[in-house]
């Protein structure tokens, strides 16, 4: 029955984000915000929400190892994701095709893993009120991010047009509305979800750490692949490569961000030290994303690229590395 109710319920949060992502879409196009700003941002955050909202619904279900699992998690399949797009594009070099645009945001999301993998070594045992020393520094790095993305992506010395509305484009209040129903629909599911996944951690022996570093993680990443799919499908890979960056700072913020619900010490310092394993591997997999799309290489083994075919391998390998120390 646990199984049952978390098909359904993981069924529903892809729809819900999906819808998510189309209404922050809507109030992109009517705003007239550029195309990288907003895959880094309005749709990573907006993808990302699942993430937080299952975090923080862990966190009150008292399992800080699903929540972490969730968001480090993630970034490693955010970064499976880039393969996948390989795949789907067999004639496009695709890793490449956004080449320079998203080595700001890349490098920002590496910095950002490698600063929560470098606290939760450290474990330094400040906190100011009930957060975390450690996780306020990520909540301002991530500001501090945001705003040099935004620079970078507005820095032209030439002004730039307000991009045209689609015909068909609805009305940004009805953007507005679409975008907080769905949000309202992953407030109500994500709990349901959450609480089932711990009963099948229980029930199969598994434990929250790989539960929610794979079969959770999963879900609340489906949401990226279908909005990034959606975006190389209309040809805007800016989107979709900064929608995957931009998700792994966000997670990373989500991080910082969870602390705020976590009142009984630091959340950092209560996570298993087995996620460093998992930190690790996001770390080194937004590495591999990040070289693949700066780096000219013409190689492709059959109809994948090279540095792609190394993101399956590690990928599948390091889940195979968890599911044995589970």
């Amino acid at each position: 029955m646990a199984w049952f109710i978390f098909i359904l319920t993981a069924a529903g949060i892809v729809l819900a984000a999906t819808q998510l992502a189309k209404y922050g879409d809507v109030i992109a196009l009517r705003t007239g915000l550029g195309g990288m700003f907003i895959g880094v941002l309005l749709m990573a955050g907006a993808t990302s929400l699942p993430e937080v909202l299952t975090s923080v619904s862990s966190l009150n279900q008292n399992s800080p190892n699903l929540a972490a699992g969730n968001l480090l998690g993630s970034n490693t399949f955010n970064m499976f994701l880039l393969a996948i797009l390989d795949i789907s594009h067999r004639n496009q070099r695709i890793l490449r095709k956004a080449a320079l645009k998203h080595a700001v945001t890349g490098s920002l999301a590496v910095f950002m893993i490698g600063l929560v993998v470098f606290f939760m070594l450290a474990d330094i045992n400040w906190k100011i009120g009930w957060m975390g020393f450690d996780s306020l520094i990520l909540i301002a790095v991530y500001i501090l991010a945001v705003r040099i993305i935004h620079k970078e992506n507005t820095g032209s010395s030439k002004p730039k047009e307000k991009p045209a509305v689609p015909k068909g484009t609805p009305k940004l209040w009805i953007g507005i509305l679409g975008f907080l129903l769905a949000a309202a629909a992953l407030v109500v599911l994500t709990p349901i979800m959450v609480k089932n996944a711990n009963i099948i951690a229980d029930s199969t022996g598994l434990g929250t750490t790989f539960v929610g570093t794979t079969l959770v993680a999963l879900v609340t990443s489906l949401p990226e692949l279908v909005t990034t799919l959606a975006a190389i499908k209309i040809g805007a890979a800016d989107m979709a490569i900064g929608n995957l960056f931009g998700s792994n700072l966000f997670n990373m913020f989500a991080i910082g961000l969870t602390d705020a619900f976590f009142t009984q010490g630091r959340f950092l310092a209560a996570i298993d030290p087995s996620f460093l394993l998992v930190g690790m591997t996001g770390l080194l997999l937004t590495s591999m994303g990040l070289i693949g799309n700066l780096v000219k290489m013409e190689k492709r083994i059959w109809f994948i690229e090279f540095d792609a075919l190394a993101i399956f391998i590690f990928y599948f390998s390091s889940l195979f590395l968890l599911y044995i120390r589970a």
